[in-house]
C-alpha cells in the first residue's frame, strides 16, 4: 500500500498529465477524441486517488490504521451523489 506522500505525488503526476493533454490538443498534436478519452481515464484515476487519501486521513483521525484504506472501484467512486 502506498503512503500519503506517494498518493500525493501520483495525484500531482496526473494533474501534470491533464495539463499536458490540453496543451497537446491546443497544439494539434492529438485529436479532441484522443484528449477526451485519456482525460476521462485521468479524471477517474484522480478521483480514486483523492478517495483513497480521504479514507487514509479519516482512518488516522479516528485512531484507525490508515493502511486499512483500500482503492475503491471506479463504479463506487464515480457513483457518489453527494
Amino acid at each position: 500500500m502506498a503512503d500519503d506522500v506517494d498518493i500525493q505525488q501520483h495525484i500531482s503526476g496526473l494533474i501534470d498529465e491533464e495539463h499536458a493533454l490540453r496543451d497537446r490538443l491546443a497544439k494539434g498534436e492529438i485529436s479532441a477524441d484522443e484528449e477526451h478519452q485519456r482525460l476521462r481515464s485521468v479524471e477517474v484515476e484522480l478521483d480514486r486517488c483523492w478517495d483513497l487519501l480521504r479514507q487514509r486521513r479519516a482512518r488516522r483521525e479516528f485512531g484507525e490504521d490508515p493502511e486499512g484504506a483500500q482503492v475503491r472501484s471506479e463504479r463506487t467512486v464515480e457513483g457518489y451523489t453527494g
